[in-house]
This record gives structure tokens, C-alpha cells and sequence, in this order.
């Protein structure tokens, strides 16, 4: 289960990138996880994905 809060989402986010996957469907796939929700909420809190960071800056 992935965090509520968009705040601990980015941080939880960022981790699984930078620890564990080259990219951002890579996770959401092996998560199972809704790309566009991610996206959605951290686009709320004014982050975006960057594919060559990949990361959310």
C-alpha cells in the first residue's frame, strides 16, 4: 500500500526510483500501482516526473 499523504508519497516515491527501478512504469507495474494517480497527486503538490532524473522534482 503506497502512502496518502502526497508528501510521504513523493518521499516513498523517490526512494523506490532511486533504490529499486529505472523508471517510473517499472514501478507502477511491479506495484501495481495507478501511474496516472502518482502522477496526479504529486502534480498537486507542484512535482513532476522527470524520466532522465527519474525521479520528481
Amino acid at each position: 500500500m503506497i502512502p496518502k499523504d502526497p508528501v510521504m508519497l513523493l518521499s516513498f516515491v523517490n526512494l523506490k526510483l532511486r533504490d529499486f527501478y529505472g523508471n517510473l512504469d517499472s514501478l507502477c507495474d511491479d506495484l501495481d500501482i495507478d501511474k496516472a494517480e502518482v502522477i496526479e497527486k504529486l502534480s498537486s503538490i507542484d512535482y513532476h516526473y522527470d524520466s532522465e532524473k527519474n525521479q520528481f522534482v
